[in-house]
């Protein structure tokens, strides 16, 4: 049987995955959420529609699904699939397996400790909290619907044309110091390297923290960015005093360092970008693109 992705939400991590599978031979659709965005991928051969809570599902989209990737941001009623779609996917027979991407944001703060997937879930935003209510909903498919749902908690995702290099090339990096700060992050290729992997091993059910090795001050990762590119860092901002949009802020508040042994014990995963090091050599050969602003 054709294998069949479906993307709720055909975002940056949800597309590259996409574009994976559709090299393999796997027939791609999903979801965006305007007209301009369903006409630009479907120039690129993918069945995409628009769908929010004020455009529902079309009728037969799920026909012959057998992969599903939610990556749509919830909203204060929870995740939009699970809360309005539930009931099509359990009763989609050929379904085999369907993420969630969440992200590691559920933790909240921990002043720099360690936490796994076990670990109590202590939210710090609304954003964060919208994320919880969204896990449990989409778990809760599989807990009373038997949908093989399974989790996979994000960190900060980088990757190209969303990456540090790209905003030192533009001008626009900062290097704010908040004392004692570490930030987890994730390249792009190894979110889809661990989403492929947990296609070949579907456990209904799981979560999975999607991150790096190494946790560690997000000045840091703009000095090493600028030592690739060989010019000066940006001046040092004290975060109580540097300016910026409250969204901005938040990013700041969270202070954790986030264990990824799972996805190497269960999935066998290996990461090819293990820290920021690996990840932003890597994209210095990449053609420079302007920041993406989502």
């Amino acid at each position: 049987m054709t294998k069949r992705l479906f993307c709720f939400g055909m975002g940056y991590s949800a597309s590259a995955l996409a574009e994976a599978l559709s090299s393999r031979g796997w027939t791609v659709a999903g979801t965006v959420t305007s007209d301009e965005k369903r006409d630009a991928l479907k120039a690129k051969g993918y069945d995409v529609s628009v769908f929010s809570r004020e455009h529902p599902l079309e009728d037969g989209a799920l026909n012959g699904v057998t992969h599903i990737v939610n990556s749509i941001p919830p909203d204060e009623q929870g995740d939009i699939v699970a809360t309005l779609v539930g009931e099509w996917l359990a009763a989609t027979p050929s379904l085999e397996w369907a993420a969630l991407l969440s992200t590691t944001g559920v933790y909240g703060n921990r002043d720099g400790e360690w936490v796994d997937e076990d670990s109590d879930l202590t939210p710090t935003s609304d954003r964060s909290a919208r994320r919880v209510l969204a896990e449990s909903q989409w778990l809760d498919l599989y807990r009373e619907k038997g949908v093989p749902a399974e989790v996979f908690r994000l960190a900060g995702i980088y990757g190209p044309g969303r990456n540090p290099l790209d905003a030192i090339r533009g001008g626009k990096s900062r290097r704010i110091v908040k004392p004692g700060l570490v930030l987890g992050r994730i390249h792009r290729d190894d979110i889809v390297g661990v989403l492929l992997a947990a296609v070949e091993k579907p456990n209904p059910g799981a979560i999975y923290n999607v991150t790096d090795d190494e946790p560690v001050p997000p000045q840091d990762v703009v000095a090493f960015g600028c030592e690739l590119l060989g010019v000066d860092p940006p001046a040092e901002e004290p975060f109580e005093t540097a300016e910026m949009s409250p969204l901005g802020r938040s990013f700041y508040v969270d202070n954790k360092r986030v264990r990824n042994e799972r996805i190497k014990a269960d999935l066998g995963y290996v990461l090819r970008y293990p820290s920021y090091r690996e990840g932003l050599t890597a994209l210095l050969a990449e053609p420079a693109r302007p920041p993406r602003t989502h």
